[in-house]
């Protein structure tokens, strides 16, 4: 028996009236989150991620649609579990002259959460050996780590993460990417909104794609890919490109030339396309597989939407 998604919402909408007139953040949003893993919640900034997480917690009301966490409405009844939720939506009000460990400590004396659970979030996140330092010190990447610390204080089921790696460094990012998997693997479920579409690639287990509020593709990341990738596609590099596209176009192909390849689509058997090449008299150098990314099925996806 599936789990029901920890997370789902139907026909949701929220608009806002600004001084340019009335703007549709979310546009009849239809989402859900599995239980368990990783879920990619991508699109580009203002296409309605941010709105649609703080409807989902509380901090927006929507203006017609249906939420449900955890399978209870919300917000009708969400105290009855948001205390299984951790979040980090926004830059978190931590004091700049504590340090870490005393910034948790304040944060857990005010949620009945005893010292032991400090020291343990801050193994979690890899700050035990930091936690004496003051905040002020941190770098980007381990202020967000300490944010997501204060999070897992309550041990959530699952955890929320608004824009993670934002003005991170290369290491930042691998520090956080590195974190959310072991919490994955630990049993929680980890929702991610991101427009980075690659980074998400490298941790997500599956994910939404949204445009002007709106859904556009979701499921698991391989379905996602195989379902939006197009046909298969090899690069191949040979010494006579012009004579080499020739015989693959008679042979069925479908081939553009660049400056240093054939771009082949339409070979689902690449053993096909050596042999019609072979027997004309021309030898492959080299032959590579296109994978299609989420960035380049994201493109895809959106275009024509104006986006």
């Amino acid at each position: 028996m599936t789990a029901d998604p920890v997370i789902r919402t139907t026909g949701l909408r929220k608009t806002y009236v600004n001084r340019r007139g009335r703007h549709v953040a979310v546009d009849g949003l239809d989402l859900a989150v599995p239980a368990g893993g990783v879920h990619g919640f991508l699109g580009p900034n203002g296409s309605g991620k941010t709105t649609t997480i703080r409807m989902v917690l509380g901090l927006a009301r929507a203006d017609a649609g249906e939420i449900r966490l955890f399978d209870v409405p919300v917000p009708e009844r969400l105290p009855a579990v948001i205390g299984r939720v951790g979040a980090v939506v926004e830059q978190p009000r931590l004091f700049p002259g504590f340090t870490g460990r005393r910034n948790l400590e304040l944060l857990a004396r005010s949620i009945g959460v005893g010292a032991p659970r400090v020291d343990a979030v801050l193994e979690r996140v890899g700050l035990r050996e930091r936690g004496a330092d003051r905040y002020r010190s941190y770098s980007l990447g381990m202020k967000q780590r300490l944010a997501i610390a204060a999070t897992l204080l309550n041990e959530p089921d699952l955890l929320v993460l608004d824009e993670p790696t934002n003005g991170l460094d290369p290491s930042g990012i691998r520090e956080v990417r590195g974190l959310v998997r072991d919490l994955a693997a630990g049993g929680t479920t980890v929702l991610i909104s991101s427009h980075i579409l690659a980074e998400v690639q490298q941790v997500c287990d599956s994910v939404s794609i949204i445009g002007r509020g709106r859904l556009l593709a979701g499921g698991s990341v391989a379905d996602v890919l195989s379902g939006q990738g197009g046909p298969a596609q090899v690069r191949v590099r040979v010494d006579d490109q012009t004579a080499a596209a020739d015989v693959l176009t008679r042979a069925g192909f479908s081939v553009a030339v660049d400056d240093t390849s054939l771009l082949v689509s339409g070979a689902a058997d690449p053993a096909a396309l050596t042999r019609a090449l072979a027997n004309e008299g021309h030898y492959v150098s080299e032959l590579v597989p296109i994978v299609a990314d989420l960035e380049s099925v994201f493109l895809q996806i959106t275009e024509g939407e104006g986006l």
